[in-house]
């Protein structure tokens, strides 16, 4: 389902690059999918960079941080 959504919102050219999926390797981890994915893919972020990076899970628990690469 996530790749079939993916694939319609950004197109055919979209792989792991461009938008990690934890799923198969950690199941369902609710809003903390985010954290996991940005924790095994961040290697490519560049000092002085900034990200954000938003969360919503299960019970209406959102939550967002900034990131910066020093």
């Amino acid at each position: 389902m996530n790749l079939f959504i993916l694939r319609k919102l950004v197109g055919d050219d979209a792989g792991p690059d461009r938008a990690p999926l934890i799923l198969d390797t950690y199941a369902n981890t609710s809003s903390a999918g985010s954290i996991i994915a940005f924790h095994e893919h961040h290697a490519d972020m560049r000092a002085g960079e900034l990200g954000v990076i938003c969360s919503f899970g299960a019970g209406y628990s959102i939550g967002s941080v900034v990131v910066c690469r020093r």
